[in-house]
């Protein structure tokens, strides 16, 4: 079975102009950029790709047209988080059949599930597949925070392998290796250069739909490395990015940004609204240092 490592793109999701309907055309010109541009992988359906704002089957559509669309060519992790058990484990099982290499998980978001019951959640779905979890903690938005003891609990589960951090709490990255007795593999949510340092085989990376050869980049430079400077000066080029994407408006600000690159993907879907002009002069000269600010754009 494959590892998972490097700086995986959470990729958006491209809707047509009028935001009825996902656009197919850009979806498969989004997976083919990334992989020539050396995205070591795909997670589509996540917060980013406005997983709950997609109908199941345009979430069925979704997963279908980016399998095909990779090929093989690099893993393809499918969010398949849902409030009700029996509803994750339904995604997670089409995520498998429909040819997926992964599935990532963030728990039920509303309810505040005790320890017990969000063992049972994640023992359901594992239980339902073959394929490896990673597990999503992302407390400032799922109302639950997964820490590092339970994390090893749920790693005594066979395909429980990975997990998304993003509490902020880097010290997380190596408690949770050791209580789980390396069984579980941490990717950085946030903070990825010092996760990285730290240990963590990967970062699941918003950026990457924008720049996708810098955010891989940042992994590849780092990893390993007795001296990892290379990798420390491209992240520390990317926090102006990072800083402008970053906040309650992250969706809006990623698609604006795409746009700005010349990779357009559409709108973000009620109650989301598009970024506001005001806001995108931070973006501009971001991209704009990075050196991908379309000439049209500036």
């Amino acid at each position: 079975m494959t590892e998972f490592q490097g700086s995986f793109t959470v990729m958006v999701t491209p809707f047509t102009e009028d935001g009825t309907a996902i656009d197919e055309k850009a979806l498969r010109r989004l997976v083919e950029w990334q992989i020539e541009q050396g995205a070591p992988g795909l997670i589509p359906l996540g917060s980013t790709g406005e997983f709950l704002s997609v109908s199941a089957d345009e979430r069925t559509q979704i997963v279908e047209t980016i399998v095909d669309q990779a090929a093989g060519r690099v893993p393809v992790i499918i969010g398949t988080a849902d409030e009700w058990t029996a509803k994750a484990v339904r995604y997670s099982t089409e995520a498998e059949r429909l040819g997926a290499d992964g599935v990532m998980v963030v728990p039920p978001y509303y309810s505040s599930p005790t320890e017990d019951e969000l063992f049972e959640h994640y023992r359901q779905i594992a239980e339902a597949i073959s394929i490896p979890i990673m597990v999503y903690n992302n407390p400032n938005t799922a109302n639950v925070d997964l820490l590092p003891p339970f994390l090893a609990r749920l790693s005594t589960l066979d395909n429980v392998r990975y997990v998304k951090e993003s509490s902020g709490d880097i010290a997380r990255v190596g408690e949770i290796a050791h209580l789980s007795e390396g069984r579980m593999t941490v990717f950085a949510g946030y903070h990825a250069h010092d996760s990285i340092r730290l240990g963590a085989k990967g970062w699941v990376s918003v950026c990457g739909n924008i720049v996708p050869r810098l955010s891989a980049d940042v992994y590849d430079l780092m990893a390993g490395k007795d001296d990892p400077a290379e990798g420390r000066d491209v992240y520390r080029r990317l926090l102006p990015l990072l800083d402008a994407i970053s906040g309650d408006l992250y969706v809006s600000a990623t698609k604006a940004a795409m746009a700005l690159v010349g990779m357009p993907v559409g709108s973000p879907r009620l109650p989301r609204l598009p970024l506001p002009e005001s806001m995108t002069a931070g973006l501009k000269q971001a991209l704009s240092s990075l050196g991908v600010l379309r000439d049209e754009a500036a």
